[in-house]
């Protein structure tokens, strides 16, 4: 069984994280960013080959996905377009999460309609819901992929039971989770169940919301319209921990002269070994960074001695 989902991410390497060109549109988002800032970091992506762009409905209440939609209109047939379902809104922005099958079908037109697009290239399932049998939504994002609005489904932050039931109604053709040096987003029973499916998987959190790459501190300041500024998840992570490993692993990074984002962007490629990383940028120079570090060729020895410092926060964890 072939997976073109899974071969042209293993071409790529890396796609765009597009909630960070959600700018001052709130929900989850990483700080202001003008519409012209958001159309030349898209174009530049382009321009420099990246052909994966990944949006969300929350990502700035549709802002993402209406910037994104208008900056690739001219080249629509020419990238591929990931878009979600599930975290919705009331009229007062109050965040909802909710997998129904008519929330599902009324997020999808939306989407479409955002993103100026007569079908979205990998539609997925944002986040679990207990309340919902997975089965029941995933009807109604099979009936959309024949009628053309969506060319494949996906799901994102799953687990082993609910892509085995997924799989009843639809093929999966890629999970997207939450992959870093202090997150590994699946387990055994799932890894299995992709590979046996040649099902694609890519990350997210690749750079911790920048605590791998040193741009978030314990006394970094943010924004507003920065979601790091009033998250309950965020406030309630464990940075702390993080922030003491990252003390650990600076002098092992200039020892090797290894840039920590290329660190991030190979160790997802190379220990967790995922076919895909997805990296945000608010800047053009932040987006060059990360396609730099696609590129980057680290000895085996530096991640062995990773992997020993690795493995005082995974005990620590514990």
């Amino acid at each position: 069984m072939s997976n073109p989902v899974k071969k042209l991410y293993q071409q790529q390497r890396i796609g765009l994280g597009c909630a960070s060109i959600s700018g001052e549109g709130g929900g989850y988002g990483f700080g202001d960013v003008s519409e012209d800032q958001a159309k030349e970091l898209l174009m530049t992506a382009y321009d420099h080959g990246v052909r994966v762009f990944d949006t969300a409905p929350i990502y700035g209440f549709g802002l993402s996905e209406k910037r994104l939609g208008k900056a690739l209109a001219k080249v629509r047939e020419k990238v591929h377009i990931i878009s979600k379902c599930g975290v919705t809104w009331d009229r007062n922005k109050r965040v909802d999460m909710s997998n129904a099958p008519k929330v599902a079908q009324k997020m999808l037109e939306t989407s479409l309609k955002d993103l100026n697009t007569d079908y979205i290239d990998l539609y997925m399932i944002h986040w679990p819901d207990s309340k919902v049998d997975i089965r029941k939504t995933m009807e109604v994002l099979a009936k959309a992929r024949l009628e053309g609005k969506i060319h494949h489904i996906g799901l994102c932050n799953t687990h082993a039971q609910d892509f085995q039931k997924a799989f009843e109604v639809d093929e999966i053709a890629a999970v997207q989770s939450q992959f870093n040096l202090f997150e590994k987003g699946s387990d055994e029973e799932l890894d299995a169940l992709m590979k046996k499916n040649m099902t694609a998987l890519m990350s997210w959190g690749t750079l911790d919301k920048g605590i791998i790459t040193g741009r978030v501190e314990l006394n970094r300041k943010f924004d507003k319209s920065d979601c790091r500024s009033w998250a309950p998840w965020w406030k309630a992570m464990d940075k702390e921990s993080r922030y003491k490993m990252m003390d650990k692993i600076w002098p092992l990074l200039k020892s090797y002269d290894i840039r920590a984002v290329d660190m991030a962007v190979q160790y997802n490629l190379h220990v967790h070994q995922v076919d895909l990383v997805l990296c945000g940028a608010k800047n053009v120079e932040q987006l060059e960074g990360v396609l730099k570090a696609t590129k980057a060729s680290l000895p085996e020895s530096f991640f062995k001695e990773l992997g020993v410092l690795l493995q005082g926060f995974s005990d620590h964890e514990k």
